[in-house]
């Protein structure tokens, strides 16, 4: 199969090694990669802010990069849920409504597309640390993810996964949410992150980066050890 990944802004400028691992997995597995030049932002930032109409200007844009595509592969369920569930609504009833159907239909999250897609839940991977799961927001509301990324986790040699009692409390991230508030947006964070070092893990892995940079950078100022990576990058030990 020829996947085409949608590689998010955050990862693009702050985390590429994130794009590269899945990259990786999927090519061990046989797939043929490919990043279509000229993707841009998804359009969450203005969706989340109530401006629908700057937000179709990004999508429909998105539409044209991606329509010739056979399968969509997206590291973030944030992203994902933008594109697979929103795009559809923001479209409903304009000449786009088809096209954004299409792409919803064949876009998927990572971890949902290994395990529900292609059938495989063991890679063959070896990473001896105990981790703890962060269920993101989207992926796990809007996506319904839960299952699938678990099963990958349970799959890999050497590895414990230790639950956490908050996995799926919101990090406090909520992309513009941090800025506007704060306050509220750290407190949230302190949540997640006392859950996740109560577990004794060395590691908090999610399928959502923007999770992750919230969760880090709380981390690093409290001086903590934990360190935050994305499943892809587990399964590519």
């Amino acid at each position: 199969m020829k996947v085409s990944l949608f590689i998010p802004c955050y990862v693009d400028q702050l985390h590429p090694e994130i794009g590269f691992a899945v990259a990786d997995v999927l090519e061990k597995l046989g797939h043929e990669i490919d990043v279509p030049d000229g993707q841009t932002c998804c359009g969450q930032p203005a969706m989340n802010n109530g401006y629908e109409d700057e937000t179709r200007t990004v999508a429909r844009h998105i539409l044209k990069v991606f329509a010739d595509c056979e399968a969509v592969v997206i590291p973030s369920g944030s992203c994902g849920a933008t594109i697979k569930h929103f795009y559809p609504e923001l479209f409903a009833g304009l000449p786009e409504e088809d096209a954004a159907k299409a792409l919803a239909a064949k876009t998927w999250e990572f971890s949902e597309f290994l395990v529900d897609v292609l059938k495989v839940e063991d890679l063959g991977a070896e990473f001896p640390h105990k981790v703890t799961w962060h269920d993101g927001c989207h992926g796990l509301r809007e996506l319904h993810i839960q299952k699938q990324p678990r099963k990958l986790l349970a799959k890999v040699q050497g590895l414990e996964l230790l639950e956490m009692k908050e996995a799926k409390s919101c990090c406090g991230f909520g992309g513009t949410f941090a800025v506007k508030f704060p306050q509220i947006s750290t407190a949230m964070t302190q949540v997640k992150t006392t859950s996740a070092e109560e577990t004794g893990a060395e590691f908090i892995v999610s399928n959502d980066p923007s999770c992750m940079l919230q969760i880090q950078g709380y981390l690093d100022k409290q001086g903590s050890k934990i360190k935050c990576l994305h499943l892809s990058q587990v399964l590519n030990h």
